[in-house]
């Protein structure tokens, strides 16, 4: 079945809008079929099994939503566009919760009907594709399994990486994962634990960037009854609750002096007192940290205590950023796409060799986590199905853009719905020149419907 012989069943119970489609669709060269309520929609798709479905939602009888409720798992193989007449968001909102590929509004333009449906056949083919090379690699369903987050790479850079937390495991000594934002030094600290001696006890995580200054050695070392306003209660802090196990401190390259010596006096004495209290407390807690941060550039400029970052830095494990490693970045999507999977209960989400080939020639300056909520991102507009280049449109430009921030950048304060407008205002804007204006081309490249470019183009006042 080639796209323009496929089978599009027209359900709607307007003889005119139903016959105009009709006659479009023979004349780009499909094979329409017609059904004029939701009764004869399902009877036709149970046995003729259309490639695509135009559903109008209100007809009489049983509406579009019922019928997508029918046809449930069914629709993540059969891309079902909703049309309504209704300006509303609700129904178009429900129609798509419930699983259908797009919707389109009444009156709508012949253009943007031949544009999403092209898209939805080549999406489903692509997906079709993609699902029989895993059956033929003896691949098959993958069953929704949880699995706790771990490091994944077969580069040269990862087993070094992977041979130094097992090295480190073995022993009780303190850990400083140093790396770029985003590259995985929790999951390495994680992975730390797990493979230690200390794996029955918990592991506490503290983002110290995170903590207020003023409660900084409460939240580390607890307080008494009374020891300050508010302190209603004991209270443990965080070395005391990781006792028997390890405790995380994460970009510990934030912290201020004043609690950077209260960490050493627990690094070398192996104690410390609650606030407000008298009683000295052993800690029994095995210590790993992180930065993103040059600690001996910290240290040389005065902001991080010498003796401290040699305490800290008695093993070092370096974790690579993702632009030295693209021979990982298949293994990274495939694992991401697992979890986003699992995360929203889909079976047919999968990655288009065109859009893999996008990804691996991105610098990713947010590392695994940028890739991780780019592809969760494509996978949203994808439907959960085959992710295509388009999908990615957003993310595929040369490198990135120097006026958006990224993690450690002093106005990373921003406002991240701000962010993400200011990065779809420029992708649309790119886009738009490229096609040099024409809207029709400019919706297909972004893999959106005419009818949503307009509305961006009007909300970020990009018209000519």
């Amino acid at each position: 079945m080639t796209e323009t012989t496929a089978t599009i069943l027209v359900a709607d119970d307007d003889r005119t809008i139903r016959r105009n489609l009709v006659r479009f669709l023979q004349a780009e060269g499909y094979h329409p079929l017609e059904a004029v309520d939701g009764e004869e929609a399902l009877a036709s798709i149970h046995a003729h099994s259309p490639d695509a479905v135009l559903l109008d939602l209100k007809m009489p009888g049983r509406d579009g939503l019922e019928v997508l409720a029918q046809l449930g798992p069914a629709l993540a193989d059969l891309p079902v566009i909703v049309v309504t007449a209704f300006g509303g968001s609700a129904p178009a909102i429900e129609a798509m919760r419930r699983g259908a590929y797009d919707y389109l509004t009444k009156p709508f333009d012949l253009d943007e009907v031949l544009l999403t449906l092209k898209r939805a056949l080549r999406q489903r083919a692509m997906s079709f594709e993609i699902k029989s090379l895993r059956d033929q690699a003896g691949g098959g369903p993958i069953e929704p399994v949880e699995t706790v987050p771990e490091l994944i790479g077969r580069s040269a850079s990862m087993r070094e990486v992977f041979k130094a937390i097992g090295l480190a495991s073995a022993t009780d000594a303190t850990v400083l994962i140093v790396g770029e934002s985003g590259t995985g030094k929790e999951l390495a600290a994680a992975a730390l634990h797990r493979h230690s001696d200390r794996s029955a006890g918990p592991f506490i995580r503290v983002n110290c960037g995170a903590l207020p200054e003023g409660l900084i050695e409460s939240e580390l070392f607890g307080h008494e009854r009374g020891a300050f306003t508010g302190a209603d209660r004991q209270r443990p802090g965080r070395f005391e609750r990781a006792a028997g196990g390890t405790i995380f401190l994460d970009e510990v390259g934030e912290l201020p002096l004043s609690a950077q010596a209260k960490i050493l006096r627990v690094l070398q004495q192996k104690e410390f007192e609650r606030v407000g209290g008298t009683e000295t407390l052993r800690a029994d807690a095995r210590v790993i940290s992180a930065t993103h941060r040059d600690l001996p550039r910290e240290v040389a400029a005065g902001r991080f205590r010498e003796d401290l970052y040699y305490r800290l830095n008695v093993a070092r494990i370096v974790i690579p950023p993702l632009r030295d490693r693209p021979e990982d970045i298949p293994d990274l999507a495939e694992d991401i796409l697992r979890r986003v999977e699992r995360r929203y209960g889909w079976g047919q989400l999968s990655i288009s060799p065109e859009a893999l080939a996008v990804i691996r020639d991105r610098p990713w300056p947010g590392n695994v986590r940028q890739l991780e909520n780019t592809l969760a991102s494509a996978a949203i507009a994808a439907r959960g199905r085959a992710i295509l280049p388009e999908h990615l449109d957003a993310e595929t430009g040369p490198g990135p853009d120097p006026s958006i921030p990224t993690e450690g950048d002093p106005s990373e304060s921003l406002p991240l719905r701000a962010l993400l407008a200011e990065v779809e205002r420029k992708a649309i804007r790119r886009a738009l020149l490229a096609c040099d204006g024409n809207r029709t081309q400019t919706a297909e490249r972004l893999g959106i419907s005419r009818r949503q470019l307009f509305d961006k183009i009007r909300e970020y006042d990009l018209s000519p």
